[in-house]
């Protein structure tokens, strides 16, 4: 038999420490619980944000869109019979007069062509004055009675028809030898070259833009305008161009043309301003900002985009009360520069917050960004102003 165990490793006090676990664990669990049920204090987030106090006044409505520089009229050329290009004579940006040889094609298979016509023409005047001869001879007999009045007729008819075939061989030699003449392609007009769409070596077929001649003198600026506002600016003849290039001056314009039909990419209406001849320092391709101006009558206030926030399709603004922010709708009424104009919703003295618009809810509270500590004799609720 096994022999008995020492009375200090005896079982019994196992089930007293398992009972001292239960009850820690017990205890732990109750803590928790207690900790959980606790109130746990909520800050109240603050949000910085700029704000700008409003001020109304009589402006001018100004609707102002970008655009560019470019020539009155400006035309894509092409050779006008086909074949292969031999020689470039000009580069984008060359000054060209008119008749100036910009391209040539090989002209061998026009020369050979054109001397084929002038074969022609020279073996249907053979023919022609062989017939005149014939005619005059048989004239002759008749009158005499040797032949009849048929073989007479007989005789007009051949030489008229050698005539005819002689005018047709006189006009294809003129025309193959304009054909020939096309190999070289010139400037219609004094201008500058503004594009290059070919190169030498490359085989093109009649009428294909090979390169863009720009005319010298009349210059427009190139706008697009949504579609929401083409009728209105239609009727403004105030209208003043800048350029990035030099924004201090502005250029008096005048619009030109406005197109009927929307670009399909950009869903605008082009409308062509024109320059007057005497603007010093435009050159084709700048950058440029026409303005269209429209003296309002009535007080309006002009907000940064930013201060703008859009919800469910509805144009609000942020208002700052009492160190809170609330929404207030508003009607907008054209553009001043970057600036939008307020026609209605908002009034002179009150706090709009220009940035972080998107990041606010009503009720909230926020700081003014840049703004001086407010003594405490003074209420806070002007926050900004």
């Amino acid at each position: 038999m096994p022999a008995p165990l020492p009375r200090s490793c005896s079982t019994p006090d196992q089930p007293v420490r398992g009972v001292l676990l239960r009850g820690i664990l017990l205890i732990g669990v109750l803590a928790l619980l207690a900790a959980c049920s606790r109130k746990v204090e909520q800050v109240e987030e603050v949000r910085p944000v700029r704000v700008l106090t409003i001020a109304a006044d009589t402006v001018d409505a100004i609707a102002e869109f970008p655009g560019e520089v470019r020539a009155r009229y400006e035309s894509r050329l092409g050779f006008r019979v086909g074949g292969k290009i031999v020689a470039r004579k000009v580069e984008v940006g060359s000054l060209v007069r008119r008749g100036q040889v910009l391209m040539q094609l090989d002209p061998q298979d026009l020369q050979l062509a054109q001397r084929q016509a002038d074969a022609a023409l020279k073996a249907a005047l053979s023919n022609r004055e062989l017939a005149a001869a014939e005619l005059k001879r048989y004239q002759e007999l008749h009158a005499k009675n040797f032949v009849s009045q048929a073989v007479l007729d007989a005789k007009q008819t051949a030489y008229q028809s050698a005539v005819s075939s002689y005018d047709q061989a006189q006009a294809a030699l003129r025309n193959q030898a304009n054909q020939t003449g096309y190999a070289d392609l010139v400037s219609d007009v004094d201008g500058v070259v503004t594009a290059i769409d070919a190169e030498a070596g490359q085989v093109v077929a009649a009428g294909t833009p090979v390169a863009s001649v720009a005319k010298s003198g009349d210059m427009d600026v190139v706008i697009g305008v949504p579609e929401n506002q083409v009728d209105h600016l239609r009727r403004i003849t105030d209208v003043r161009v800048r350029l990035w290039a030099n924004p201090q001056e502005r250029i008096a314009g005048k619009v030109r043309e406005v197109s009927p039909v929307a670009d399909a990419a950009t869903r605008t209406y082009a409308v062509k301003i024109a320059l007057p001849d005497a603007a010093a320092g435009v050159r084709l391709g700048m950058t440029a900002y026409a303005a269209f101006i429209d003296p309002s009558a009535k007080a309006l206030i002009k907000l940064p985009l930013s201060a703008l926030y859009e919800a469910s399709g509805k144009t609000s603004v942020w208002l700052v009360e009492n160190g809170a922010v609330k929404l207030a709708p508003v009607t907008t009424g054209g553009h001043s520069g970057n600036d939008i104009l307020i026609s209605e919703g908002l009034r002179a003295g009150q706090v709009v917050v220009t940035a972080g618009v998107n990041l606010l809810k009503p009720g909230q509270k926020v700081s003014i960004l840049g703004a001086e500590p407010v003594a405490a004799t003074k209420p806070a609720a002007g926050g900004g102003q």
